[in-house]
């Protein structure tokens, strides 16, 4: 029986080194349709980056995670986050427009323009309150 030498050849410069132990053996299974689509859907539900990965952990018993992400959840999320921003963005307008009030009207035509500006202030908390007892309704039905 010939012996043969696993001794690396030189490679030149170029390409990623080799593997000091590489996967070089092959396994095949056949699967109905339907076992296929289930073995699919575990694969998609794992996690895991490659197939083969996912194989290797279930054969060898690995322990792999489920992770479930709601899409409503994730939506909610995304936008509830714009609008923190745009909540944000608001008060440094907020800021702005009183500090230019100030400066360039007279004290009357200032008050009244605040006046103004202080009613539109109450109708944004109100909604904020809304958008918070909305977050509570989300919080306590989903998570």
């Amino acid at each position: 029986m010939n012996e043969e030498k696993t001794v690396p050849h030189n490679r030149g410069k170029g390409g990623r080194p080799p593997k000091n132990d590489p996967a070089k053996h092959r396994l095949t299974v056949n699967l109905t349709d339907q076992q296929h689509v289930d073995f699919l859907a575990l694969y998609e539900q794992s996690g895991v980056q490659s197939l083969s990965g996912f194989i290797a952990a279930r054969i060898f018993g690995d322990e792999f995670r489920v992770v479930k992400t709601d899409a409503s959840a994730v939506e909610f999320i995304a936008k509830l986050t714009a609008l923190h921003s745009q909540i944000r963005s608001i008060g440094v307008n907020y800021n702005q427009v009183v500090k230019e009030l100030h400066s360039n009207f007279g004290e009357k035509k200032a008050l009244a323009l605040l006046y103004k500006l202080e009613n539109a202030t109450i109708e944004l908390a109100g909604i904020g309150r809304e958008v918070m007892q909305l977050c509570e309704q989300f919080k306590a039905k989903h998570l």
